[in-house]
């Protein structure tokens, strides 16, 4: 990478991580804070928790596709704008209903799909996927990172301070955008990182891609579900909220400890099936558990580290499997449909999470996750042994629009290149590439001397 692109994909990565940091840290005292508030019930503390991922599924594509024509930074600003104001609407509530506004707010900054086309914009064809993996494992960190610092921030400053800060992590994200963020050249379309409306029914027409979506949206269920009742029973269970993060940070950190063995055998043993079936069912377990040991502290600690080691697992190989999936000039089509489905998922969580509670008591909220579990457990047996592929982009400025025949024909020729489309108006080669038999001198040798035509 230049050092343009370093700073790019470093400064949006820290966007990115600086908003969802502000999402999640208020995800395990939310429901702590709202049940004494006027008007409250479990089901609009439920909502409270999870709206923002209605607004942010709603909008995300559009405020996509804005930034295609009136430029990404304005769009990317507008949303921290919206963000940073929902923020402060939920800071100043003293009702349920303001609580809820403010959150839809947060979630109507939906820039997540400007920010990955911006990262395309400013960053070479061979260095997008290392550019995207950046901004991946940013939003790891910044989950493990919320789920952790919120109880503490809680304690000391209330969750109204919180989201005061919050606010203030938007406006700092707003000035990296202005002043660290290097401005494109040009705007294009990028096929790998953007959703392309016209070739969106490819993907919801694809069964195998649509399992992942469903995949995603039970996963996002679950935990926003999980997260309406869990801070309420570790309270009850002795636990002062203060004290939450004694629980959260041990068993993120060695929950994600236990899943780098399993990644190094879904990917370099080529066993993802079984891995990510075993995770779903680790789920199921878990949350069967949650429903029998809720009342004891102990019980409900060993559960939930054991949901933790299946989530992780299964956030983190999701996406692998889309990208493995989709093919290469869908994959930005395929990813916007997964977001959406992974907030819409959040949403759902939180309302069913909420009244369940409210109607039936936490048992009913765990039940529900594990039956939503079980069915995802069925989903994915179906679901074909993904090929283990890997993206390549390639430029095509070497190749003429008549020359596109025999040229997709010498790189298919090539040992490990198994797909080939090629994008004249994207300037782009989209492939799939078998990494472990793949002949880069071959690959290389072939590109040079194309360059010399």
């Amino acid at each position: 990478m230049t050092s343009m692109e370093k700073r790019a994909t470093l400064s949006l990565a820290s966007i990115y991580a600086l908003r969802m940091l502000g999402l999640f840290m208020i995800l395990p005292v939310l429901s702590l804070f709202t049940e004494q508030m006027e008007g409250a019930t479990p089901l609009l503390v439920g909502l409270a928790i999870s709206i923002y991922g209605l607004t942010q599924a709603l909008l995300q594509i559009p405020f996509g596709l804005l930034s295609d024509r009136f430029g990404r930074k304005k769009i990317i600003i507008i949303g921290l704008i919206l963000f940073s104001a929902g923020s402060m609407v939920a800071a100043v509530s003293t009702t349920i209903y303001g609580v809820l506004l403010g959150r839809a707010l947060q979630g109507g900054g939906a820039i997540a799909a400007a920010i990955m086309a911006l990262v395309a914009d400013l960053t070479q064809e061979v260095h997008r996927t290392k550019a995207m993996a950046t901004i991946g494992a940013s939003i790891g960190m910044s989950f493990g990172v919320a789920i952790t610092l919120g109880p503490i921030l809680a304690h000391y400053v209330g969750v109204a301070g919180i989201f005061w800060l919050t606010a203030g992590l938007a406006l700092l994200a707003m000035l990296v955008v202005l002043f660290v963020v290097p401005n494109p050249q040009k705007v294009s379309t990028h096929r790998d990182a953007e959703l392309i409306p016209s070739q969106f029914s490819k993907v919801i027409s694809n069964p195998d891609l649509l399992r992942l979506d469903y995949g995603i949206f039970v996963l996002h269920l679950i935990l926003t579900a999980s997260f309406v009742v869990v801070p309420l029973l570790l309270r009850d269970a002795g636990l002062l909220p203060g004290r939450h993060w004694l629980v959260y940070l041990p068993i993120l950190v060695t929950s994600m400890a236990v899943m780098i063995p399993f990644i190094i055998l879904a990917e370099k043993k080529r066993q993802m099936k079984k891995v990510f079936i075993g995770a779903i069912c680790t789920l199921v377990i878990a949350d069967f558990g949650l429903s029998m040991l809720h009342g004891e502290l102990i019980g409900l600690i060993a559960c939930l580290w054991l949901f933790f080691c299946g989530f992780n697992l299964l956030e983190a190989t999701l996406p692998s499997l889309i990208s493995k999936t989709a093919p290469g000039d869908l994959k930005g089509t395929a990813m916007g449909a997964y977001s959406s489905s992974q907030f819409f998922g959040a949403f759902l969580g939180g309302a069913s999470g909420g009244w369940l509670y409210g109607e039936y008591g936490a048992i009913a909220v765990f039940w529900f996750a594990a039956a939503l579990a079980a069915s995802w457990v069925i989903v994915a047996a179906f679901m074909k042994p993904p090929r283990y592929l890997a993206n390549m982009l390639l430029s095509l400025d070497a190749v003429s629009a008549e020359q596109a025949d025999e040229f997709s024909r010498q790189l298919l020729k090539i040992d490990g290149v198994e797909e080939v489309r090629l994008h004249f108006e994207e300037n782009a080669a989209y492939l799939k590439v078998d990494n472990s038999v793949l002949d880069k001198e071959e690959l290389q040798q072939l590109l040079v001397q194309w360059a010399q035509i």
